[in-house]
């Protein structure tokens, strides 16, 4: 287990944290299910190797009601039959979007278009907005080696 670096670096500028707080807390008042914003969640912290956004993805998950086969097997979403093709266009667009680097087309049309027959214009923006803030707390929480369960 690797020490922590340096406190979270959204604690350590006023206003940042509140800030982040305020997008995450529109993005849940957008109409979108929290089971899906939690799975997306989770994802992008496991394709970032994000400890803390791991633990809390799965406890949100729960809190949720995302099921344990679920919870258990979200990192093999595609080999499982316990995600509904929503669910699965979620997972395909968290992927996409938080992996731009790795393809030439980085979201796909496919992918786009998958998400866009589940969701309507507001819903794939709060999605945008889930994986965009999921990737903001990896990209703070990596670095600085923040250990889960320290919230």
């Amino acid at each position: 287990m690797s020490t922590e670096r340096m406190p979270n670096p959204a604690a350590l500028i006023p206003g940042a944290m509140e800030a982040l707080t305020a997008v995450t807390s529109a993005i849940a008042g957008a109409g979108v299910d929290g089971r899906l914003l939690a799975l997306s969640h989770l994802r992008a912290g496991q394709i970032n190797g994000c400890a803390p956004c791991v633990a809390g993805g799965v406890h949100q998950a729960q809190r949720h009601g995302v099921t344990a086969d679920q919870v258990h097997a979200v990192v093999a979403w595609r080999e499982t039959p316990w995600f509904s093709d929503e669910e699965r266009a979620a997972l395909a667009l968290t992927e996409a979007v938080t992996r731009l680097a790795d393809r030439p087309d980085p979201v796909p049309d496919q992918v786009w278009d998958m998400a866009a027959t589940h969701f309507d214009h507001k819903e794939l923006a709060a999605l945008l907005l889930n994986i965009a803030i999921a990737n903001a707390f990896n990209r703070l929480n990596v670095p600085t080696r923040r250990q889960a369960g320290a919230w």
